[in-house]
C-alpha cells in the first residue's frame, strides 16, 4: 500500500513539508537567543563597598564580581598565606590581610577581608607578607573586585594547622586580632593593583547573562509540532485508505459467497 507511487509522492511532499517547518523552528530559536535581553551589570564600574555589600550576611547576586572601593587600614599582625591558589593555571600562594573599615557617623568599625596578591612560590609570599606587615597601618583606599566568601576546611596538615587554602572569611575571622563583637562582610576582596613584589590575582568580571525570548521559544515550538503533524497526516491518510480498501474487499468476497450461495 505504502509503495504505491501515489502514496510515496505524498510521502515526499510530507517529509518536505516536515523539514520546512522543523527550519522554521530552529529559525525561531535562534531568534530567541538573538532577541534576548542582556542582563548587563556594571561590575566595571568602581562603586562604594557601603553602596554594594553589608556586613554581617551574604552579599547579592550583583555584587558579586562588582569593582569597589573602600577606606581601611591594613591590621599588620593579621596577614595570612593560603595555598595551592591557581593564577592563570598555575598553583601558588595568597597574601591575605585584615582590613579594618571605619564605621559610618560613629558607627564600629567592620573587619574585611583583602587578597593583596599572588606568589608562585612560598619564599616569595613569606618576604612579601612580612613587608607588609612592618608598613604604617594608616587609612588608605582600597580598590578591587568583590568576591563571595568559600567555604571553610578542616586543617589538614597537623604540623602547620593554620594553613589554609580557602578564603573563607569565617576561618580568617577566627585568626584575627581584636575582632570580638565586629561586624565582618561575608565576602572579601581581591586587590586591583597589588603591593610590589606580589602578582595581581586573576578575577575576571562576571559572565553576562542573556534572557531568552519565550515567545519565539513558543513559535519554536508551534512549528516542531507542526513538522510532526505533516508526517502523522501522511501515514493517517495512509491507514485510513488501506482501511477502506480492506473494507471494500472484504464486502466484495461476502457479496460473491451469498451469490454462490443462491446460485
Amino acid at each position: 500500500m505504502m509503495l504505491r507511487p501515489r502514496w510515496i509522492g505524498a510521502l515526499v511532499f510530507a517529509l518536505l513539508l516536515a523539514g520546512g517547518f522543523a527550519w522554521l523552528g530552529q529559525w525561531q530559536l535562534e531568534r530567541a537567543v538573538a532577541a534576548g535581553t542582556v542582563v548587563d551589570v556594571p561590575s566595571e564600574t568602581v562603586l562604594p563597598l557601603a553602596q554594594v555589600a553589608k556586613p554581617g550576611g551574604p552579599i547579592a547576586d550583583t555584587a558579586t564580581g562588582q569593582y569597589v572601593t573602600v577606606t581601611g587600614s591594613f591590621v599588620p599582625e593579621d596577614y595570612q598565606l593560603l595555598k595551592g591558589r591557581l593564577n592563570h593555571g598555575t598553583s601558588g600562594w595568597w597574601v591575605v590581610a585584615h582590613v579594618t573599615v571605619p564605621g559610618a557617623d560613629g558607627a564600629k568599625p567592620v573587619a574585611l577581608a583583602v587578597a593583596r596578591g599572588w606568589a608562585a612560590d612560598e619564599a616569595t609570599a613569606t618576604s612579601a607578607m612580612k613587608r607588609l606587615a612592618a608598613e604604617p597601618a594608616d587609612d588608605q583606599a582600597i580598590v578591587g573586585r568583590l568576591l563571595p566568601t568559600e567555604g571553610p576546611e578542616a586543617p589538614t596538615d597537623k604540623k602547620h594547622p593554620t594553613v589554609m587554602t580557602m578564603m573563607s572569611v569565617a576561618a580568617l575571622y577566627n585568626l584575627w586580632t581584636g575582632v570580638d563583637g565586629m561586624d565582618v562582610y561575608s565576602a572579601y576582596v581581591v586587590e586591583k593593583t597589588p603591593p610590589a613584589g606580589l602578582t595581581k590575582i586573576e578575577s575576571p568580571p562576571p559572565i553576562q547573562e542573556r534572557t531568552l525570548n519565550w515567545l519565539n521559544i513558543f513559535y519554536a515550538a508551534e512549528w516542531i509540532i507542526f513538522a510532526g503533524f505533516a508526517v502523522f497526516l501522511w501515514y493517517r491518510l495512509v491507514k485510513d485508505a488501506k482501511e477502506k480498501e480492506d473494507e471494500l474487499r472484504e464486502l466484495a468476497a461476502g457479496t460473491a459467497t451469498q451469490l454462490g450461495k443462491v446460485e
